[in-house]
């Protein structure tokens, strides 16, 4: 097995979470935050855009089931790449899209699907592309939310639809 992380920011991470829960591929999703200037910073904290933080999700992966590229392509998928700081009617720095990487070495794939990324949406993606600093886990009641809260206002009026796209773009990278 050759067990890999990237870390993504798309809106909210439970629908981020929710999503790649679902792939095939993936060994383990942690919703969390980063690239803030507050050390562990609470939900509440975040959710104030004063931290400097992203809601993100750290999708750990075996890559010889799963490639970088193909865990990038879904994550393009799954978000809207071309609105700045905001998903849909969460707005505010902490729900930009962003990817974060875990080492040198996934910064020319990274570049590589963003460009084609940029290509399909007329040159509009604003997905920032950082070194992980400062990352932190998120509280234990974010963990796995969608699996626990799924007929939850949000979960099925928001993070439901992102999964059924998911479903119907990838029904071959959809775990058995």
């Amino acid at each position: 097995m050759d067990q890999q992380i990237i870390t993504l920011g798309g809106g909210c991470f439970w629908c981020v979470e929710a999503v790649f829960e679902l792939v095939d591929g993936v060994l383990a999703v942690e919703s969390g935050y980063c690239n803030g200037h507050v050390p562990q910073p609470s939900y509440e904290a975040v959710c104030t855009g004063t931290t400097g933080h992203a809601e993100v999700v750290r999708v750990s992966f075996d890559a010889e089931r799963i490639s970088l590229r193909e865990v990038l392509e879904i994550f393009f998928v799954v978000h809207d790449p071309t609105t700045l700081n905001r998903q849909g009617n969460d707005i505010g720095t902490q729900y930009r899209s962003g990817i974060y990487l875990e080492n040198a070495g996934q910064q020319a794939v990274v570049h590589d699907v963003l460009a084609v990324a940029n290509a399909a949406h007329g040159g509009r993606v604003v997905t920032e592309i950082q070194p992980l600093q400062n990352y932190s886990r998120a509280e234990d009641y974010h963990q796995h939310y969608f699996a626990q809260h799924a007929n939850q206002g949000y979960c099925a009026y928001v993070v439901a639809p992102k999964v059924e796209k998911f479903r119907r773009t990838f029904q071959a990278r959809v775990k058995a």
